[in-house]
């Protein structure tokens, strides 16, 4: 029991009602990492014991008594070299003991580093309504001490220091601001980092509310099939409605990958549309697709933006090819087979160049995949397909 109370003094701070029995000094001192630190243990003269039968404690661990020092009948003094940091960021144990082992005093060490400056300070705001930030807590982080990091902000012309009040919200070293912020006007914001030891302040980072905007990603996204064309899936999907009334430029992107993978494949030249044709796809493969956005130019912000998160993913399989296995296409005259190897080449580039989103030829695409379809399922009952007559 009285063990624990004064285990409980590094937690709680405050000083047992045994103190009496006699005091160490110095009391809850702060050390860097390395030093070297003589505590000394004082009876009441009153009490009758003497110094010779007292021993020292450090986390409920037994000093050796070969680093003691009797300085008279009521005082030893311990002494510690090079001390490394505290095992708890509460403070280490240190207690005088009667050789009974009851406790006649108690110290906290703090034993640590100062924090060092905090790095990478970015934030971010979603649809304008809040700001979150994040930061690291510099290059060595680990203070072994309890150190308490504070998120500051004000108006960049005027206004006072205000503190970020929520903690933790998108880790461990992150702030969430809810409400009650200006648009149109620059902020300055920064981190103090403060312990026993010392304190540091980030670098300020100065931003505006509208350049660093992001949003929920786009809602209502659906994956169907163009037609019968097998290798082919429309997406479709509608911006985010909690910037319906701001003005801006969004910028979407796509990536999908095939059931069975863990591969994504991102369509970066997606634009501000809201719907997009996959091209190049496998026959019969069932794909995932999510889609993201990015609020460029609100109100003539002239920040690239920041992507939201992915939609939850949707999935679509494309139509099985219906080529019959072991067909061979029927021998054709030399003219004919010179004008076939270069529309194959040629509608080969033309695939390659309307992969992901693009328009570029998409419809004579369209075309020719629908004809070498029909041209598959017809070629046992017809002689060579008429090639001219779908490209008119």
């Amino acid at each position: 029991m009285i063990t624990w109370l004064f285990i409980a003094l590094c937690l709680l701070k405050v000083e047992p009602s045994l103190t009496q029995l006699a005091s160490i000094m110095p009391q809850d001192p702060a050390l860097i990492i390395g030093s070297s630190l003589t505590a000394t243990c004082t009876l009441n003269s009153d009490l009758g014991l003497k110094a010779e039968d007292l021993y020292w404690t450090l986390n409920g661990r037994r000093v050796p008594s070969e680093f003691y020092t009797i300085l008279n009948s009521t005082t030893v003094t311990v002494n510690f070299d090079k001390l490394n940091g505290s095992n708890q960021q509460s403070g280490d144990n240190l207690l005088c003991h009667n050789s009974d082992g009851s406790i006649l005093a108690g110290s906290c060490l703090f034993v640590g580093m100062p924090p060092q400056k905090p790095v990478n300070l970015s934030c971010w705001s979603r649809n304008t309504k809040d700001l979150t930030c994040k930061w690291d807590p510099g290059s060595e982080g680990e203070t072994y001490l309890h150190t308490k990091y504070t998120l500051k902000y004000k108006l960049r012309w005027y206004g006072q220091d205000k503190e970020c009040q929520e903690y933790h919200t998108a880790g461990a070293y992150s702030c969430y601001i809810p409400k009650d912020l200006a648009l149109f006007t620059p902020y300055e914001i920064w981190v103090e980092g403060s312990n026993v030891l010392g304190s540091a302040n980030s670098e300020i980072v100065t931003l505006d509310i509208l350049d660093v905007v992001t949003t929920d990603p786009p809602s209502d996204v659906h994956l169907s099939r163009v037609g019968d064309l097998e290798d082919q899936l429309s997406v479709r999907w509608s911006s985010p409605p909690a910037l319906k009334d701001f003005l801006f430029q969004a910028k979407y992107q796509i990536r999908y990958r095939v059931e069975d993978s863990t591969e994504w494949k991102v369509v970066d030249d997606v634009g501000n549309q809201t719907s997009c044709r996959l091209a190049g796809l496998k026959p019969g493969t069932v794909y995932f697709v999510q889609v993201r956005c990015n609020p460029v130019g609100i109100y003539g912000s002239k920040k690239p933006g920041i992507w939201s998160d992915w939609s939850n993913p949707t999935a679509a399989s494309t139509p099985r090819s219906e080529r019959v296995p072991g067909i061979c296409d029927p021998k054709s005259g030399e003219q004919n087979s010179t004008l076939r190897r270069e529309l194959k080449q040629f509608f080969g580039w033309v695939k390659k160049h309307a992969y992901g989103c693009s328009n570029l030829s998409i419809k004579l695409y369209d075309q020719w995949r629908v004809w070498l379809q029909k041209s598959h399922k017809t070629r046992n009952q017809v002689g060579e397909p008429k090639i001219k007559s779908w490209i008119k």
